[in-house]
């Protein structure tokens, strides 16, 4: 299986052309982590619009999770990470991913519902999901994708079921205005297919490398919960979006 590592400056990341499962475990055996939406985001800002990571998409490691009567959010905790294998072997046997009643619950942990498809680029530091998505990436790639001449990033999704599932997060290329699928289910976007799985490392001033996981506004959030005291809280959080915006 080959491990195509097209970016050696800034972030060196890697990419494999294979079901989701076999793609991550070859990327991780060399060293790689699964990119995130806030890597992606850098790596393209990092590149440029017109590079081949700006106009090809790829799987994130963030996830959808659909639950009934509650609704749909995007996850840092993805499921399917965690169960690549078996989630892979669903989409290979024609059936969704059913996590576990535990899953469930992480992945709802650090989670932003989905309330709006369609988010205008502009207001990407604004707006909840794209902050969440995005992190401290968040305003320089709505601008940058401005720039590029797109508007506003549309997420899909796939229909509700009676009881919870779980899809992986594709970002779309600049070509499809850079879109956010969570709807892959049902369509040749699924994890048995030979799609681009990405990973990505940092490379350091000696030369080698180290995995890199920056904090978001919510990672501070969450964090900060046992040291601010309540009443002081909901000025805290204020000033602390306003860093972010």
């Amino acid at each position: 299986m080959e491990i195509k590592v097209d970016i050696t400056k800034g972030m060196k990341s890697a990419y494999v052309a294979a079901p989701f499962d076999q793609a991550k475990e070859a990327l991780e055996n060399k060293g790689y982590e699964m990119i995130s939406l806030e890597q992606m985001a850098q790596l393209r800002i990092q590149e440029g619009k017109d590079s081949f990571v700006s106009k090809n998409g790829n799987w994130t490691k963030e996830g959808f999770l659909y639950v009934p009567k509650k609704g749909i959010f995007l996850t840092k905790n993805s499921p399917i990470m965690k169960s690549a294998e078996k989630a892979t072997e669903c989409h290979r046997n024609g059936n969704d991913f059913y996590p576990t009643s535990k899953q469930v619950e992480k992945a709802l942990a650090d989670s932003c519902k989905i309330t709006d498809k369609a988010i205008p680029t502009s207001k990407f530091a604004e707006e909840e999901l794209t902050a969440y998505a995005f992190g401290s990436q968040a305003k320089a790639y709505g601008e940058f994708l401005k720039e590029a001449g797109i508007k506003n990033l549309n997420i899909y999704t796939a229909d509700m079921q009676d009881k919870p599932f779980a899809t992986q997060a594709w970002l779309r290329r600049l070509g499809y205005d850079s879109d956010l699928d969570g709807g892959n289910w049902g369509c040749s976007w699924d994890l048995a297919y030979d799609l681009r799985t990405r990973g990505v490392q940092k490379v350091t001033a000696e030369g080698g490398s180290q995995k890199i996981k920056m904090p978001n506004l919510q990672d501070i959030l969450k964090f900060s919960e046992a040291y601010i005291a309540p009443a002081s809280r909901p000025e805290f959080e204020k000033g602390l979006k306003k860093l972010y915006q």
